[in-house]
């Protein structure tokens, strides 16, 4: 088994910046070359299913030129009010991954542009892992950017028990001229990424495809530095047109390394409010708690969202199973599944992973955040997680052991397993959560019958589907789950 196989126009509203405003104009244009055809294939932990079967095709870039680090002129505050500068400069050369509609009519001017993961010590998507159905349902173009040291030139994996599988290793014929010079230098990287798709200078990287917004979007550790990158960074780059922050926790990765002069890493801190674009960030269980993120929690206001999901964890059974072969129309996605394996077996939980929801409510996010960006319109406020911080930050249960409060599915109010964001042992196990499934006894205690599940079950869904945390092509697979499941009697 491979390691891939692992892991329009804009409405002028109040509060809308338009494309032509936000030009990027501080950031250079790099150079761009490609697309990369030979020798090999690209190489990237994401979906593992033919793209063509969805109407998409793959095209690599290599982009490169000089990247700058940043020092703080302030104090690197709670409140993610800070004020950085260009510091030293050096070389670089990386690749972007490019996953685009065939045909232009699919494309609806939307592209996500993804900090890959290199928590696993390889480029990862988990963005488009777990978020690909929706992004492909609303016709958007997806880049993948190796913003990190790890991805291109190796490192040790930031989850302990992974094999470092830097692009030059994997494929030293194809990746062998690229060129990281550390990750100082990586928020600079990101930003040219966007500027590339944004205003190429070279072969575009979206063919003829007509970019009309860009949305940044980093989960996990990639996250933290997304989060960086918005207090620190977007205010004098302008690059992107919004932002989905998923699963960071309550600090954030150092602004630079060494040898850069700049070593303070953030602390606590929230998303600065004069932030000009639009914000959704999405957490996680394991988050609020383990990742520290209740420490961090900050009000909505008029250009930042949080959701807070119930029932689910860091990272989950679709995340490493299902999700990466599913192309949108099988009911099984919705299933409550039993898993302790994940990376081909290199990691062992004792306990079942997490079986949860994120995924749909992930899509949901996606489809709310495109909107707010091209029209202006925000989203509702979500109900926050029910949270005990005394003496220790835990999120409060129900009979069943799911959580109160946050963001509602059936996977939580028609219960048939207690999900939760965390479990015992290695930290990657911790963070993956877990599933409980009820026993028979409690099962027909709950659902007499099945007609008792697929009640219960379907008026939950069709409440998350009204409060906008479902969509309709979700539910209706999800629905033909349950009635197709063998739950109650």
């Amino acid at each position: 088994m491979s390691i891939q196989s692992t892991f329009a126009t804009a409405l002028a509203c109040a509060g809308t910046i338009a494309l032509a405003a936000r030009t990027g104009a501080q950031v250079p244009s790099p150079t761009i070359e490609g697309p990369i055809t030979s020798p090999g294939v690209a190489f990237v932990a994401t979906t593992t299913f033919d793209l063509a079967q969805v109407g998409y095709e793959q095209a690599e870039y290599f982009i490169s030129g000089t990247a700058s680090a940043y020092t703080n002129t302030g104090p690197l505050g709670t409140d993610g009010m800070w004020s950085v500068a260009p510091a030293d400069t050096a070389t670089y050369k990386t690749r972007i991954l490019v996953y685009r509609p065939t045909n232009p009519k699919k494309f609806r001017g939307t592209v996500v542009v993804e900090w890959l993961n290199v928590s696993g010590g390889v480029d990862a998507g988990p963005n488009w892992i777990q978020s690909h159905v929706e992004l492909i349902r609303e016709g958007v173009a997806w880049v993948g950017v190796s913003a990190q040291i790890v991805g291109v030139e190796g490192g040790p994996p930031l989850l302990p028990g992974l094999v470092s599988l830097p692009l030059k290793q994997v494929d030293p014929a194809r990746y062998g001229s690229l060129h990281h010079p550390g990750d100082s230098f990586s928020y600079d990287i990101f930003s040219q990424a966007g500027q590339a798709v944004r205003a190429p200078s070279g072969p575009s990287p979206l063919g003829e495809l007509e970019v009309k917004r860009v949305i940044a979007v980093g989960e996990s550790q990639s996250a933290f530095r997304l989060t960086n990158y918005i207090n620190a960074i977007h205010p004098i780059a302008g690059v992107f047109d919004g932002y989905l922050v998923h699963s960071r926790g309550s600090f954030g990765s150092p602004l630079s390394v060494v040898p850069e002069s700049s070593k303070k890493k953030p602390g606590v801190t929230s998303i600065r409010e004069d932030i000009d674009v639009h914000v959704l960030t999405v957490q996680t269980e394991t988050d609020l708690t383990f990742l520290g993120y209740f420490a961090a929690r900050q009000d909505d206001s008029k250009n930042f969202r949080l959701w807070e999901v119930a029932g689910t964890a860091h990272f989950d059974t679709y995340g490493i199973g299902i999700g990466m072969t599913d192309v949108g129309d099988s009911p099984d996605v919705a299933a409550v599944v039993l898993m302790t394996a994940a990376a081909g077996g290199v990691i062992q939980c004792d306990t079942p992973i997490n079986s949860g929801p994120q995924h749909f409510v992930l899509n949901a996010a996606w489809s709310k955040l495109i909107r707010w960006v091209r029209t202006g319109k925000a989203p509702k406020s979500a109900p926050r997680l029910n949270v005990s911080a005394d003496p220790s930050v835990a999120i409060e249960q129900d009979a069943n052991g799911n959580a109160l409060g946050g963001i509602r599915t059936p996977y939580v109010d028609a219960p048939i397993a207690t999900l939760v964001g965390e479990q015992a042992g290695a930290i990657v196990c911790r963070i993956f959560g877990a599933t409980t499934l009820f026993d028979a006894a409690k099962l027909a205690a709950l659902y007499p019958t099945h007609k008792a599940f697929t009640s219960a079950y379907n008026k939950s869904l069709k409440r998350a589907v009204k409060k906008g945390w479902i969509l309709k092509p979700d539910a209706k697979l999800m629905k033909k789950w349950a009635a197709g499941s063998n739950i109650g009697g």
